[in-house]
């Protein structure tokens, strides 16, 4: 497969020690610091299998958390997320990109979407809108995604330097050096 580097699909591609969380949330945080309108969604928590689980998911442009898990009987419940609630979210985060954005973010390419679920529909849209889409992918499921997006995507380390080079390269924005001199939480947290 060849990666394009100055494609507008950008793929996060993470392993077991990687925060793609966090990544992408700095991201987001320091593109809207400098004007731009990132619309998505980026996974709260590392696991719903923790003994209070309660992963949730902060919503784009808002900042909104919500919860996609319906109430989890049990420990060693399996973790699933709530149909209904990934269809409510789906539908907001499909009228927000109707508003405009100059950027859309998927927390994951997970099981959901290699089934054709999900948030495969939103990915699609951006798509054919034109609109630069970063997706974090799970190394075990990178296959897949190249499957689905016919490998026109380049695949980026889970590091912000990948991160800030293919932005400036699809944007033409350099997000740091536009910034205030203030430090912001992700640099500090760094």
């Amino acid at each position: 497969m060849r990666f394009d580097a100055q494609c507008d699909v950008a793929t996060v591609v993470y392993g077991a020690d990687d925060d793609p969380d966090r990544l992408l949330m700095c991201f987001a945080d320091d593109l809207r610091r400098v004007g731009g309108r990132p619309v998505g969604v980026v996974q709260a928590g590392r696991s719903c299998q923790a003994e209070n689980p309660r992963l949730g998911f902060v919503v784009l442009p808002g900042g909104e958390n919500v919860c996609l898990l319906p109430p989890i009987e049990g420990r060693g419940a399996a973790c699933r997320l709530d149909v209904g609630r990934l269809t409510e979210l789906a539908k907001r985060l499909a009228a927000a990109l109707e508003d405009g954005a100059d950027l859309v973010v998927i927390n994951r390419f997970g099981r959901a979407e290699a089934e054709g679920g999900g948030l495969i529909d939103l990915i699609s849209q951006a798509l054919d809108s034109d609109i630069p889409l970063l997706i974090a992918v799970p190394e075990r499921r990178f296959s897949d995604w190249v499957r689905f997006s016919c490998g026109m995507n380049v695949r980026l380390a889970c590091r912000r330097e990948a991160l800030d080079r293919w932005w400036r390269s699809v944007a033409g924005i350099d997000m740091r050096s536009r910034r205030s001199a203030a430090r912001t939480f992700c640099e500090l947290t760094k």
